[in-house]
This record gives C-alpha cells, sequence and structure tokens, in this order.
C-alpha cells in the first residue's frame, strides 16, 4: 500500500485518502436527511413563526442553524460511541446507561416518533381525498380503501429495504425544494411592508404574548420544523460500515452540516416570503382557520398556481417525512420487541421481526389514516417533551458520562444546546397546559 502522509505517526494510504473523499452515497444521506426533516410542519411554519413578527422571525434565522446542526451532531456521535459496529440507538443506549434505563429510553425514543408517522398517514389521505374532490372533481373513494392504497404504496417503498427508502426520499427532495423556491419567488410581487409596522421589543398585539414569551414559544415550532433525529441513528451505522471508525464522525458531521445548511436556506426563505406578503394579523386569522400556509395564500389571492401546486407538494411532503420517521420508528419497535424477548430469555429471528415490524406499522398506520381521529395534534405535541429530551438532553448528559465521548466536554455548544433544550421542553409543556 502506497504512503500517502505520516501525521502523529499514522501512516495514511491513497486508500484512506479516497475514504475521506465526499461519495454519491453521502449526497444520497443528505438529502435523506432534509426529506425526514422538512415535511408538512414547514407549511404551518410561516404561519407559527410569522404571527409573532419581525423579531421572531429574525431570531429564529439566526437560532436555526447552530440549533439544528449541533443537536443532530451530538445524537450522531452518541450512536457513534457504542462498541457495535452495527448497534443502532437502542443498543448503544443499553450499553451507555444498562439495561434498566435503556429500555426506558428506546420506549420513549420509539414514542417521540411513532405518533408522527400515524400523523402523516392521516395527513396524506386528507390531502390526496382533498385534492381529488376539489381539484379533479372526482367522488371520494371510502376512506378506508384510500387509506389502504396510500399506506401501502409507502410501505411497498419500504419493503424493499433502507436503501430504497433513502433514494426514494433524495429523489422526492428535488422537485419539493423547487416547487417551495417557485412558490417563494411567485409571491415577491405580493411582499408589503406589514410586518415592518409592528417591531417592539416590549409587546406584540397579534400573537398577544410579550416579545420573550413569544421567542419562548417559536423554539419548539423551530425543533419541529428541523427535526431529523429518526434518521440520524441510520445514518450513523450506514456510514461506520461504509467509511470505519477512522472517518463515520466527519464524515457524518458533513452529511448533517450540508443538509442542514440546505434546510435552513430554502425554508427560511419561503418564510420569509410568505410573512412578507401577508400581514401579522392575516397569519393570525390563518392559525385560528387551522389552515395551512398554502390554502391561505390560495384563498387569499385566488391563485389557481397554489391550488394546483399547493396538494402534490404537500403530499410529497408528507411522503418523504413518512418514510424518514419509519427508520426511527421501526428502530424503536425492534428495540422493544427484543429487549422484552430477552427479559424472558427468548430470541426472535431478523427475518421475523422485520415482517414484524411492517405489519404493525401498516395496520396501525391504515387503522389510523381510515379513524381520521382530531387528536392527533395531541398526540404529536405530546411527543413534543420527549422528543426535545432524546434530541437536546440526552446526548449531552452521556458526553459528560462516558469515557468514549469525552473529547468532546467542555465546548461552548454543548452549554448551547442544554439551553435550548430546557427552553423547548419547558415551552413544549406550556402549550399543552
Amino acid at each position: 500500500m502506497d504512503q500517502l502522509t505520516i501525521n502523529e505517526g499514522i501512516t495514511t494510504s491513497k486508500e484512506d485518502a479516497t475514504l475521506s473523499k465526499w461519495r454519491k452515497s453521502d449526497t444520497l444521506w443528505m438529502l435523506s436527511l432534509y426529506g425526514t426533516a422538512i415535511g408538512a410542519g414547514v407549511l404551518f411554519l410561516p404561519i407559527n413563526a410569522g404571527v409573532g413578527g419581525l423579531i421572531p422571525l429574525l431570531v429564529m434565522l439566526i437560532l436555526a442553524f447552530p440549533m439544528t446542526f449541533f443537536a443532530h451532531r451530538a445524537l450522531c456521535r452518541f450512536v457513534l460511541s457504542g462498541k457495535s459496529k452495527d448497534g443502532d440507538i437502542t443498543v448503544v443506549v443499553e450499553e451507555a446507561f444498562g439495561r434498566t434505563a435503556g429500555n426506558w429510553i428506546t420506549v420513549l425514543y420509539f414514542f417521540a416518533i411513532y405518533p408522527i408517522l400515524l400523523v402523516y398517514s392521516v395527513g396524506i389521505t386528507n390531502t390526496v381525498d382533498s385534492f381529488m374532490v376539489h381539484q379533479l372533481g372526482m367522488a371520494s373513494l371510502p376512506r378506508a380503501l384510500l387509506s389502504f392504497i396510500l399506506v401501502a404504496f409507502l410501505m411497498s417503498i419500504v419493503h424493499f429495504g433502507e436503501e430504497l427508502i433513502v433514494k426514494v426520499m433524495s429523489i422526492l427532495v428535488f422537485p419539493f425544494i423547487a416547487v417551495l423556491m417557485i412558490l417563494a419567488l411567485f409571491l415577491i410581487p405580493e411582499w408589503n411592508g406589514e410586518i415592518f409596522n409592528n417591531i417592539s421589543f416590549s409587546s406584540n398585539g397579534y400573537s398577544g404574548h410579550g416579545i420573550l414569551m413569544t421567542l419562548w414559544l417559536v423554539i419548539p415550532v423551530m425543533v419541529f420544523a428541523f427535526n431529523h433525529s429518526p434518521i440520524i441513528s441510520s445514518l450513523a451505522v450506514a456510514k461506520r460500515k461504509e467509511y470505519g471508525e477512522a472517518y463515520a464522525e466527519s464524515k457524518c458531521t458533513k452529511i448533517i452540516a450540508a443538509s442542514n445548511i440546505m434546510m435552513v436556506v430554502t425554508v427560511m426563505f419561503f418564510v420569509f416570503s410568505c410573512a412578507l406578503c401577508l400581514s401579522p394579523a392575516e397569519l393570525l386569522e390563518a392559525k385560528a382557520q387551522n389552515l395551512s400556509t398554502l390554502s391561505y395564500l390560495a384563498n387569499r389571492f385566488n391563485s389557481p398556481v397554489i391550488e394546483y401546486i399547493g396538494p402534490p407538494i404537500a403530499f410529497i411532503a408528507m411522503a418523504k417525512s413518512f418514510l424518514g420517521h419509519y427508520l426511527g420508528a421501526k428502530e424503536g419497535f425492534n428495540g422493544i420487541v427484543n429487549k422484552a424477548l430477552r427479559s424472558r430469555n427468548k430470541t426472535i429471528s431478523e427475518k421475523k421481526l422485520e415482517k414484524l415490524a411492517v405489519s404493525f406499522m401498516f395496520l396501525t398506520a391504515w387503522g389510523i389514516a381510515t379513524l381520521n381521529p382530531s387528536i392527533l395534534g395531541l398526540i404529536e405535541s405530546l411527543g413534543g417533551p420527549i422528543l426535545a429530551v432524546l434530541l437536546f438532553i440526552m446526548p449531552m448528559y452521556a458526553i459528560h458520562k462516558l469515557p468514549a465521548l469525552a473529547k468532546y466536554r467542555g465546548k461552548l455548544s454543548n452549554g448551547f444546546i442544554v439551553i435550548m433544550g430546557f427552553i423547548a421542553i419547558s415551552a413544549a409543556i406550556y402549550n399543552l397546559i
């Protein structure tokens, strides 16, 4: 093997240098992280963020990247700290915190992600049904049949494994970004200065909260809008297998950073474009009507462009996020089953476990999509504090507890993430009260 450089006594070969280069697979994972994070939530983000006026939007612009990047990088480092090369987050938490705590964290991990999967199954069914009836002029299909077809279609992609899921998600990202940017540009002629007329550091007449309260409540919105924690464990395991211990962490960091930059640039441009063409009062009206940004804009400007583009972009957004959340939910489900069987001195083959996970996800997603319960928004909110604990607090605790993560201690970013984590948790709980 030809020697290239010698750094601190370690010989680096041409093969090692090749490993450190960016690959096509890295691009696919970067796009999949984007696809998991940027789902239907982004269509509500301009309303939730813009209703507080200009200052919360500017604070959101400043905090979006560091909050998202540092938190997800820490979670990825935690997964990579595990001893097993194939060990996902459910395995690593048991190694790090012991069997009992590991079992509880695995259950929490599952219930932070699984309800969101159900939310997307309902949202996809509602979006397609509305599009068929209102835009295509078709008769509405029986809900049980329509939800069966849609969930079966998505689960058929799942059947072919993680590699296909990643490829499909990365492909879906391109039309989503394109349409998002087209809509943002389409709205530029409608921009007005209304949002600049009510800049106050003491109070906000539209949201009904003071500026500090408004900023506090917008943090959980940001966590949900840019959250791609369900796929981080899969990324860490895949890159560990592909690059080995030497390059896995640095490669994952680069992939997470690239995807986060793309998220912040595209989403915040869309958010600002929507906020600049609607007044805070109109955004508050949209929030009261429980409408997505696209639906309100279509009604506000009577635009056939938005009317026909809106439902397809919502479908693509939710389909991407459904697939990404499936990977995380399956990890949690498999972890719970394995740990439950082990406590009884039993085991299950990987193939049987895979079939059991697919069957459970399909039947429950189909059932909930058919029932269309109105409580799903509350279920998602209940996952908020759990998600914030797992994404912000647990990796920081692990960094200060585990010898394998000792090199990451004493960083300013650690303190920043802990503070943001507690703000997100407290605000999410406040929203439930």
